[in-house]
């Protein structure tokens, strides 16, 4: 099968700062891809680099099939990109209104049922609807900028850090969420330091001081000692 999202060589940073050294990765049609790595691994400027937030110093990405790395960042989205960052919502507007800005390229009609058919996947959205996202609670947030990331009906969900400032329950139900959407063609990239998301991910790559070190299953994850030990301090995974 060919990779939804294949990016090689990429090298990038902020100012002289360089960030990411060679950095390759590619993303399958329905995959679930985990990038493991520590805080300050660059795993947000990875991230970003791929969906045309911060531009590439050197290096490729190609989506579906096309190149986008010169690309804007209004262009990856209609082509099916869609990223959820750490925060993830606009806190000063309404629930409402941060899925509208999400469903932004769809047509009046399209808008009007993708938003119901948010509403019924996430009731509690429909019952704060009218509020600012702010007055939302740390997981309700994170439903909400899903939420908002699915609007776009995106091939590629881009997830950046979704266990961020959550209790356990309820990075079980950011698990749960990305397991409900299994069987939807939406593949997902998944940037986490948390090893709970090992649980829905189809493979792993894991990213040091801007450099992928590891790239395989889950399983294989499990065997490498040095990696497991050194960097996510446990004897299992």
């Amino acid at each position: 099968m060919d990779a939804l999202l294949k990016a090689e060589g990429m090298n990038t940073g902020y100012d002289q700062l360089q960030i990411l050294w060679d950095a390759a990765l590619e993303v399958k049609a329905g995959e679930r891809v985990v990038v493991l790595g520590s805080n300050g691994a660059g795993k947000t400027t990875l991230l970003k680099s791929l969906v045309g937030l911060l531009p590439l110093w050197s290096g490729t990405v190609e989506f579906d099939g096309q190149p986008v790395h010169r690309l804007r960042i209004d262009g990856r989205v209609r082509r099916g990109m869609a990223y959820m960052s750490e925060v993830g919502i606009i806190a000063d507007l309404s629930v409402e209104d941060n899925l509208r800005i999400g469903g932004y390229f769809s047509s009046r009609e399209k808008l009007k049922s993708k938003m119901e058919a948010m509403f019924e996947e996430f009731p509690i959205l429909k019952e704060r609807r009218q509020e600012a996202a702010a007055s939302l609670s740390g997981g309700q947030r994170k439903m909400l900028a899903a939420a908002r990331a699915l609007m776009g009906d995106p091939k590629l969900l881009i997830m950046d850090e979704p266990s961020a400032g959550l209790s356990p329950l309820l990075v079980t139900e950011i698990l749960n969420l990305v397991k409900s959407l299994e069987g939807r063609n939406i593949a997902f990239l998944i940037a986490e330091q948390n090893i709970k998301f090992l649980e829905v991910a189809t493979r792993v790559y894991v990213l040091d001081s801007g450099r992928m070190i590891f790239n395989g299953t889950v399983d294989e994850l499990q065997r490498n000692d040095a990696i497991r030990r050194a960097y996510f301090g446990v004897d299992a995974v």
